[in-house]
C-alpha cells in the first residue's frame, strides 16, 4: 500500500482554532480589528516586548523598518547573504546597498567577528538572521552596535519560541518575526514588529495603513475614526483579522509545539548522523533554546555520492516532501547578474555560505509528524544514499 505523502510541512491548526476563524467570520469584521489588538499585545506579553505592529509579512515590516529608519542611496546594511531574499529585495528597493556576511560554518549564523570587518561609515544597519530555529549569539552584536552607533535589527523570522541566555527572542530589540504558513505560529500569511522603540513602532504602524494618523483599527474608538488625515505617504500592509485569529491558540500552546518539534528534531538528529556524506547542521555552544522551526542536512556529494537536487527528487519519488533553505542571494539571477553593476565588487570571503547553500536540504518537520514519520524519512534518505 502506497504512503501517503508526507510534506515538508503542515500548521499546528486545530479544531479550535478553526472554530475561532469562524467565529471572526460570522461577527462581521473580518479585516483589521480587535484580533488584531489581541494578537499585538499577546505577542508583546511574550517576547517581553513594549510594542508589537501586527503586518501582512514579515517582509512588508522590513520595507517599512527600512523607510522608518531613513535608509535609503548612499546606506550599506550587512546582513547575510544565506537568507531569505526578501530581505535583500528590501534593501534594495529602498535604494541602500546590501552588504552580505558569510555565516558560522556549522550553524550557518553570522556573528561579530565576521561582521566588524564590512563597517565602513556608510554602514547604517545590521541585519542578523537567527536561523533554523537556534539564537544568534547576540550580546557581541549588540556590542558592536553600540560600538559603531549601529542600529540592530534582528531578523527573527524563524524564531519565534527561541530564547537567549533565558529571554524569549524580541525581548533584547527590534526584531521582525514572520507568521507565514511554515513558521511554528502561523496567521496564513503575516508578520509582527517588536520593538522598545516607540516612535519606531508609530512610524511603522502608520505607514503599513496608507500614512494614516491612526491605525485601521482604533483600541478607543473600537473602529478607525472617518476623520483620520494622512501624515505622509504610506502603504496597504495591514493583517486582516482572519487572519490574527488563527495565531492566538497557537501562541497559548507554543511551549507545547516547540516540545513536540524538538522531541522530532532530536529523533531525526540521532539516526541521521549515522550516515555517511549527511551533516544535519550545528547547534551553537552559547546559551540558548531552539525552536525547531527546520530539520536541516548538509549532503557531501563527496562522500555519498548524491548530491542535494538528486536527494529532494528522489525523496519526492518516495512521497517525502523536502526544502531548500535557502539559496545563496548573491547567487540569484537578479543580484549575480547586477550587483557588480550597481554597488561593486560583492564580499569575497563567502565560503561558508556558497559550500553550505549548495549542500542544504530541509526534511519534514512539523507538530503533528510521528516517530513513525520521522523513521521513514531517514529510511528513505539511507536508501536513497546506498
Amino acid at each position: 500500500m502506497t504512503q501517503p505523502f508526507l510534506p515538508l510541512c503542515r500548521p499546528a491548526v486545530d479544531d479550535k482554532d478553526i472554530q475561532s476563524v469562524v467565529e471572526v467570520l460570522k461577527s462581521g469584521w473580518i479585516t483589521t480589528g480587535p484580533k488584531n489588538a489581541q494578537l499585538e499585545q499577546q505577542i508583546t506579553d511574550y517576547t517581553k516586548s513594549d510594542h508589537a505592529v501586527a503586518l501582512s509579512s514579515a517582509t512588508a515590516g522590513m520595507h517599512l523598518v527600512l523607510l522608518a529608519l531613513g535608509i535609503g542611496p548612499g546606506d550599506e546594511v550587512i546582513t547575510p547573504s544565506l537568507t531569505w531574499v526578501s530581505t535583500i529585495n528590501m534593501i534594495t528597493l529602498v535604494g541602500a546597498k546590501p552588504v552580505f556576511v558569510d555565516v558560522d560554518p556549522e550553524t550557518l549564523m553570522t556573528n561579530a567577528e565576521l561582521i566588524e570587518p564590512l563597517i565602513t561609515d556608510k554602514t547604517k544597519l545590521i541585519i542578523p538572521v537567527h536561523y533554523a530555529g537556534g539564537s544568534l549569539d547576540l550580546d557581541p552584536i549588540y556590542a558592536l552596535g553600540e560600538r559603531y552607533n549601529i542600529t540592530i535589527v534582528e531578523d527573527a523570522a524563524h524564531a519565534l519560541g527561541t530564547q537567549y541566555k533565558g529571554q524569549p527572542i524580541g525581548q533584547r530589540g527590534t526584531c521582525l518575526f514572520s507568521l507565514h504558513a511554515i513558521k511554528n505560529v502561523t496567521t496564513a500569511e503575516g508578520g509582527i514588529l517588536t520593538t522598545h522603540n516607540a516612535e519606531l513602532a508609530e512610524k511603522v504602524r502608520r505607514l503599513k495603513f496608507h500614512g494614516l494618523g491612526v491605525d485601521a483599527f482604533d483600541r478607543e474608538t473600537q473602529g478607525r475614526s472617518p476623520q483620520a488625515e494622512v501624515i505622509e505617504p504610506g502603504f496597504k500592509y495591514n493583517m486582516p483579522d482572519i487572519c490574527a485569529v488563527l495565531a492566538l491558540g497557537q501562541l497559548e500552546r507554543i511551549e507545547s509545539i516547540t516540545a513536540k518539534r524538538t522531541a522530532l528534531a532530536m529523533a531525526y538528529r540521532n539516526s541521521l548522523s549515522q550516515i555517511a556524506g549527511i551533516r544535519p547542521l550545528g547547534i551553537a555552544e552559547h546559551d540558548h533554546k531552539h525552536c525547531w522551526h527546520l530539520l536541516i542536512i548538509r549532503v557531501d556529494e563527496n562522500v555519498c555520492g548524491k548530491n542535494r537536487d538528486d536527494l529532494i527528487a528522489e525523496l519526492k519519488e518516495k512521497g517525502i516532501g523536502a526544502g531548500i533553505h535557502f539559496k545563496a542571494c548573491h547567487t540569484q539571477k537578479y543580484y549575480r547578474d547586477n550587483y557588480a553593476e550597481k554597488f561593486g565588487a560583492i564580499n569575497p570571503n563567502l565560503e561558508n555560505t556558497e559550500r553550505n547553500s549548495s549542500q542544504i536540504c530541509s526534511l519534514p518537520l512539523f507538530p503533528d509528524m510521528t516517530m513513525e514519520d520521522v523513521e521513514r524519512v531517514v529510511n528513505a534518505v539511507s536508501e536513497i544514499i546506498g
